[in-house]
């Protein structure tokens, strides 16, 4: 990075995230505050910090965040008191790891005005994200969002010449938007500045700044999810449990941290356990556990059997008095109860799964919505949504 240069990086962390309801039913999809606010605390000593931005009414902009764009062209004045040169934008509903010094070189290296991040795709899949087409030199000549049938078939781009082998290179023709960006300052305030109207940065700023700027893409050919959708969330969820995992927890030169909880170790009693990830705190008793994710202070009672679930535990621990209330009121307890199946789920946090139930999905239904929201479908997989009841001797 040239010396001198101050660069300030922005995660969008909103939206309603339609696509994964029921989980964003009461959380926006990243739900970064809480985390963020508790983990990442730099030292009086470091350069480095992390702010929270929230969506904001003033004079100027009396609207809520309209889009990506509209949200970075209301928080630029926060973003100006920092006096940056170079603005590093990023999502915080994706699934990658990424070196952002290399991304950052090779802005610097183009003398670029604006860098998109892109992944090269098979054809299945580049339908379903905005495409971008490059010379061989890198500079980005033509978006499209979504193209399919011949529009698609025109936006096929030569890949070899991003460092891709021949046979990679046809097999992945095409170049599809990571949502991404690396700024310099002074253009991207020109670009929202001049065209208020823009929100959203994929369909209206980047197309329009091909036109007048140099506008350049770096390749980024490793794994990435965009993990919008209930089953995109649900694989990369249960990849973890694999013996060597598209993302990484444990790779050394890029450790992932999160806040200290201080629970106590898990403990598992005369169980049967293959290829799955328990989190801290949990009490796993006479349980089958088969390629699942089991998130903190998970209880699973005797008898119980679960395959290709993520189970995320609960946020606090029940009283031994609450615990005795709900037995009295035949109330399932939090956590999973005697002799249930449950098969290819997703069990959100403070869930009361009662005794002898099947949640398995045998007949393949794609989508279903329990009148009373106990339970839902989607594309075939089974969610019990926060803090959701499912009674005794139910079977989904």
């Amino acid at each position: 990075m040239p010396s001198g240069q101050k660069v300030l990086a922005v995660v969008l962390g909103g939206g309603a995230g339609t696509r994964l309801f029921p989980l964003t039913h009461q959380r926006s999809k990243p739900s970064l505050n809480r985390h963020i606010a508790r983990t990442y605390r730099f030292s009086g000593f470091s350069d480095g910090f992390v702010e929270i931005l929230a969506a904001e009414q003033t004079p100027e902009s009396p609207q809520w965040f309209q889009g990506t764009a509209d949200a970075v062209r209301q928080v630029l004045p926060h973003i100006h008191d920092w006096g940056i040169d170079t603005l590093l934008i990023l999502s915080g509903d994706h699934l990658y790891r990424m070196d952002y010094r290399k991304f950052l070189a090779r802005h610097y290296e183009a003398k670029a005005d604006v860098t998109v991040s892109v992944v090269p795709f098979v054809r299945e899949q580049a339908e379903e994200f905005g495409l971008l087409k490059a010379d061989p030199t890198g500079r980005i000549l033509e978006f499209r969002e979504k193209p399919k049938g011949q529009a698609l078939e025109e936006m096929r781009v030569d890949t070899t010449a991003f460092g891709l082998s021949a046979e990679e290179a046809a097999r992945r023709p095409f170049l599809a938007s990571m949502g991404i960006y690396v700024f310099d300052y002074k253009r991207l305030r020109e670009l929202l500045a001049e065209n208020p109207a823009w929100v959203d940065f994929g369909r209206e700023v980047i197309p329009a700044a091909i036109k007048d700027y140099n506008v350049q893409s770096y390749l980024f050919d490793d794994y990435w999810e965009d993990i919008g959708t209930i089953s995109a969330f649900h694989a990369a969820n249960l990849d973890m449990t694999s013996l060597l995992p598209k993302f990484n927890f444990f790779d050394t030169e890029a450790p992932i941290y999160t806040r200290p909880r201080y629970l106590p170790p898990s403990k598992v009693h005369h169980c049967e356990i293959v290829d799955s990830i328990i989190g801290d705190g949990s009490i796993i008793n006479r349980t089958r556990l088969a390629r699942s994710v089991v998130g903190l202070r998970a209880r699973v009672e005797p008898g119980a059997r679960i395959e290709d679930t993520y189970l995320m535990g609960a946020d606090y621990y029940q009283s031994i008095e609450e615990l005795r209330a709900d037995a009295a009121a035949a109330r399932p307890l939090i956590g999973i109860g005697r002799d249930t199946v449950i098969r290819h789920a997703i069990i959100d946090k403070n869930a009361r799964i009662g005794a002898n139930v099947r949640l398995t999905n045998e007949a393949g239904v794609k989508h279903f919505d329990h009148e009373a929201g106990c339970y839902y479908i989607r594309e075939g997989i089974i969610i019990v949504p926060k803090n959701a009841t499912v009674k005794d001797g139910t079977v989904v």
